[in-house]
This record gives structure tokens, C-alpha cells and sequence, in this order.
């Protein structure tokens, strides 16, 4: 009761056999390849097949954690970098709005002391001008009393010079 296997599937076998080894010979072919068969590593490697094998499967194995590890690198280089910018955005905004806040309490209190200066200017100046004017030696004058009048006239004699 053994079965013979229809001949499409011995068909397909010798096609999938003879792909196969096309494809060994391409990559046997390949100066590459050639180049590190021809090193002592290759050679080593050709005349020990178990550490060739051992080889080729810890690199494919290796192949998804490195990958991983690759990745995670990438994404966390990338977080801190937006994070860096985000937190730089910040600090320079908040410290671009507390200079504003500064620059302008420092101009209204120049306002105030400017205002101040000039407000005691103008008292100080009318002052100085009603304690020290020609008018009020004048005035003095028509009372009687001669040192002061002496003294108007010896003002006004420079006022006019």
C-alpha cells in the first residue's frame, strides 16, 4: 500500500534543487565571497564547519536583539532630543516673559523717577526764583528800608549787564 508520489511533486523538488544550488553558486561566485574564502579566516572556517555554522547562526540570532538595542538608541536619542527642545522652548520662554516683566517694572520705575526729577526741578527752580528774584528786592525797596535798596540796585545794574 506505498503511495508513489504523483510526478508534479519530483518535478517540483528537482526545480526547488536546482534553484537552490544556482543559488549556491552565485553566492560561491560572488568576489566577496571569493575574497574572504581566499583570508586565513575563511579558510579556517572552511576547514572547520561546526564553528562556520555556529557562527552564521549566533550572527542571525544576534541579528534581533542587536536590532532592538539599534532601535532603542535611535528612539531614546530622539525623545531627549525633542525633550531638549521642548525644555529649551520652555526655560527660553519663561525667561524671555520674566524679562518682560523685569524690563517693564524697570521702565515704569524710570517713569516714576524721571516724573519725580522733573516735578522736583520745577518746585526747586520756582523756589530759587521766588526766594532769589529781582521783583521781590523791588518790592522791599518801596517800604524804606536803604541797605535793601542799595542792594535792588546794585542787582538790577547787573541783571542789565
Amino acid at each position: 500500500m506505498a503511495k508513489e508520489e504523483p510526478p508534479s511533486i519530483s518535478k517540483d523538488l528537482q526545480e526547488l534543487q536546482r534553484k537552490l544550488s544556482l543559488l549556491i553558486e552565485s553566492i560561491q561566485n560572488n568576489s566577496e565571497v571569493v575574497a574572504l574564502m581566499k583570508s586565513p579566516v575563511g579558510q579556517y572556517l572552511d576547514r572547520h564547519p561546526f564553528v562556520a555554522l555556529t557562527l552564521l547562526v549566533f550572527a542571525a540570532m544576534s541579528a534581533v536583539p542587536v536590532g532592538f538595542f539599534l532601535l532603542l538608541v535611535v528612539l531614546t536619542f530622539l525623545v531627549a532630543f525633542v525633550g531638549v527642545i521642548l525644555l529649551e522652548g520652555l526655560i527660553i520662554s519663561v525667561g524671555g516673559l520674566s524679562l518682560l516683566c523685569v524690563l517693564c517694572g524697570l521702565g515704569f520705575v524710570s517713569l516714576i523717577i524721571s516724573g519725580t526729577i522733573i516735578v522736583s526741578y520745577m518746585v526747586v527752580s520756582s523756589l530759587v526764583n521766588y526766594w532769589f528774584s529781582p521783583r521781590s528786592f523791588t518790592q522791599q525797596n518801596s517800604s524804606g528800608d536803604c541797605q535793601l535798596a542799595m542792594k535792588s540796585t546794585d542787582l538790577e545794574g547787573l541783571y542789565q549787564e
